[in-house]
């Protein structure tokens, strides 16, 4: 087997490009059913757990539905208050690292989010924040090492970890991996291939989404809000948009790179879609992913 073969064989999907979302009021929720078909009818070897209600609560019976499906569990997004002095986020991850151990799960996707539902509106960090969340970083990468699982800390839009100068206190506070999230740190204001160029040592996993720039720009001007740009189309297709997948996956790979590459494509559904519906774009980022790392056209 080559390496493109083994790489091309760690393409995981994500519920969001299906348009289920933790957010409340996000949208039409797709049933699991139909969304963990449509991920193995599309060739993907895994998934991300998704928000909490998407799978059983139970463990065991969420591996059942995933294998049924065909489908490895990558672990999943986790959105946690992480800067709140006098908050103790480490008995939920303790309870949620004993269900990765069922499901075999081994990536903890961690979000620091504000404490206020969705990601149109953040609040400035403080000092004591910053430390607070620095020392939780390290903490919960700690524990969740101790279980067989590695954590990573996901930079998102309407988050504690938004913009360039947020993701460079990390690295330089902080020992935890990085999600390269290219979408979330393109609209956050990072080029996403340049933090891959710079600190590919510090990445150890990946979301892929293509962003229409145009669009992004107005979120960054709060012309827009994240919720209305992304309900308008601002993520595309992988090849569609203005981010450089190709060199994002070329530095990846040049550094040894062997985690997940998980397509996302955040999605908002008014109602259960007629034809082909979200699984088409997946389909697409999908083929255009497996050309870029076969090193074939795209």
């Amino acid at each position: 087997m080559t390496a493109a073969d083994t790489a091309t064989g760690r393409i995981a999907g994500a519920p969001i490009s299906w348009g289920v979302c933790e957010v409340p009021g996000w949208g039409y929720q797709l049933a699991p059913e139909r969304v963990l078909a449509e991920m193995h009818e599309v060739g993907l070897a895994a998934t991300e757990l998704g928000p909490e209600g998407f799978l059983p609560a139970a463990p065991a019976a969420t591996a059942d539905v995933l294998a049924r499906h065909h489908l490895q569990a990558v672990g999943g997004f986790t959105p946690l208050l992480l800067h709140v002095p006098g908050h103790d986020p480490v008995p939920e991850v303790q309870t949620l690292l004993e269900a990765y151990r069922a499901t075999g799960s081994a990536t903890l996707v961690l979000s620091a989010v504000t404490g206020s539902d969705g990601y149109d509106t953040r609040p400035e960090l403080d000092e004591p924040g910053w430390a607070t969340l620095l020392s939780n970083l390290d903490r919960l990468a700690t524990l969740a090492a101790g279980r067989g699982v590695r954590a990573v800390l996901h930079p998102h839009v309407g988050t504690m970890v938004e913009n360039g100068e947020d993701v460079q206190r990390v690295l330089e506070g902080s020992s935890i991996p990085l999600c390269l999230d290219t979408g979330h740190l393109l609209i956050g204001g990072t080029d996403p291939a340049e933090l891959t160029r710079q600190a590919p040592e510090r990445i150890a996993h990946t979301h892929l989404k293509d962003v229409d720039s145009t669009l992004a720009a107005r979120v960054q001007s709060g012309r827009l809000t994240y919720t209305e740009a992304v309900r308008r189309g601002m993520y595309r297709p992988l090849g569609a948009g203005d981010v450089d997948v190709p060199a994002i996956v070329g530095h990846l790979r040049a550094h040894g790179y062997d985690g997940w590459y998980v397509l996302e494509q955040d999605t908002i559904l008014t109602e259960e879609p007629r034809g082909d519906g979200p699984v088409a774009d997946v389909h697409a980022s999908a083929e255009h992913l497996r050309a870029v790392l076969r090193g074939g056209p795209v």
